[in-house]
């Protein structure tokens, strides 16, 4: 009933959003002399904030067309690479004369938990340049049709080995925070069965291994309540007129909710500053704010089964920092890994993901050589530092590569390639 009620309150709010947007580009037009004018800023500014605040926001573009490589532009196009209902793998195809045989070949799995995986859009950019990227393009479950079936925890796993499987062997995996448990299992699965195409080296960065380590405020309302409560508090029937319709799914906007909710005092006082911005026509400083804000309120639903898995396997039970999980009725067994090479990565400010719970792979894969294993915390970040931003740029993504440019290729494999960092 309630995302009956968000469908209906966005579709009664159209007409007036559709005044908002005729009213800011009356107050704009340059042939308007009150355009030049205080008050002519200010009704814009009001008509805009307005507009922004009502909308919702759709999945943006990578925008990703080009990169520098040796000193030279580049050309970039995003391809689709392989497909299933639920997901689609892109590569970043770099328009190179002739192959670079030492940049390595990596797998960039995106967060599956609100937000689009253009969230990483900063990262892929950064490893452009270096790499061969290929990135997980998560499907917004109100878009999937009841026909296409369920997609859970396992199906997550389950994709993820096609993918590694489809991209064959010398392929580095690098799982951004949710992701992390996951991409973990998966490799599991795979050194278990003696795959030949397992990954070369597993990078997971900001991930809930073990949540026991140094719990958050996230971690602690998973812990409050039991699975029974997530069901029927922030389950959902996806509503008319989204293809998915009757689908069951934790929506996107409650996500965002919970997100915003954690730093409201900083969400409205950007507000108010993108407002005076707007007035005082600093053109530049109201573009951050629009460029930030259209990818944070681009959100998407989860299925509910994926979510309320997550949600139990994870932060309820523990299960694989426990040794209990269990996929498709056989256990993940880490201390089967024992020739992918192991790099964790943290933030020292984390708020998300406390610190200590991706680092826990460590302990839970035994077996995979001392020489193969690595850990970093980045000073001075939180959760998206570990993945974007300007430390991430010149801090984090330089210690990713030469990581992976350490590691061997799979001919080699069985013989210990890293040399051993604290």
């Amino acid at each position: 009933m309630f995302y009956k009620f968000y469908e209906m309150n966005h579709a009664l709010m159209q007409p007036w959003r559709t005044m908002a947007e005729a009213t800011g580009m009356f107050y704009r037009n340059p042939a308007n002399p009150f355009s030049q004018t205080k008050y002519g800023r200010t009704m814009a500014a009001w008509a805009e904030v307005f507009e922004r605040t009502t909308r919702r926001y759709g999945k943006p573009a990578f925008g990703l067309n080009e990169t520098i490589i040796d000193d030279k532009e580049v050309a970039v196009v995003e391809k689709n690479v392989w497909e299933k209902p639920f997901c689609k793998l892109l590569h970043f195809s770099r328009a190179l004369k002739k192959p670079r045989g030492n940049d390595p070949k990596i797998l960039l799995v995106a967060p599956m938990s609100g937000h689009y995986a253009t969230l990483l859009r900063g990262t892929v950019e950064r490893l452009l340049p270096e790499a061969e990227v290929y990135i997980t393009d998560w499907v917004d479950a109100r878009d999937v049709p009841l026909s296409k079936g369920s997609f859970d925890l396992s199906d997550y796993i389950d994709y993820l080995i096609e993918m590694v499987d489809h991209l064959g062997p010398d392929t580095h995996i690098i799982g951004v925070c949710q992701p992390s448990v996951p991409v973990l299992a998966a490799v599991a699965m795979m050194e278990k069965r003696k795959d030949a195409v397992s990954p070369l080296s597993m990078t997971l960065m900001g991930g809930p291994i073990d949540t026991r380590r140094n719990p958050t405020a996230v971690n602690d309302l998973a812990e409050e309540k039991d699975i029974d409560w997530f069901r029927d508090n922030v389950i959902m029937d996806v509503p008319f007129p989204n293809p998915g319709l009757g689908r069951q799914v934790y929506p996107g906007f409650l996500q965002l909710t919970g997100f915003m909710s954690m730093n409201l005092d900083r969400h409205m006082i950007a507000q108010k500053d993108f407002f005076m911005h707007l007035v005082r026509d600093d053109g530049d400083s109201a573009e951050k704010h629009r460029d930030f804000y259209d990818e944070y309120l681009a959100v998407m639903d989860l299925t509910a089964e994926f979510y309320l898995q997550t949600i139990e396997v994870v932060f309820i039970e523990h299960s694989l920092a426990k040794g209990t999980m269990m996929h498709r009725g056989e256990k993940v067994d880490l201390s089967a890994i024992k020739n992918v090479a192991l790099f964790t990565i943290e933030g020292e400010n984390d708020d998300i993901t406390g610190r200590g719970q991706t680092e826990a792979a460590h302990d839970l894969c035994p077996n995979i050589p001392d020489a193969f294993k690595q850990h970093y915390e980045q000073p001075s970040v939180g959760h998206y530092g570990v993945f974007n931003g300007s430390r991430f740029r010149n801090e984090v993504a330089p210690r990713i590569l030469d990581f992976m440019s350490e590691t061997k290729t799979s001919k080699s494999r069985k013989k210990p390639a890293l040399r051993a960092v604290s």
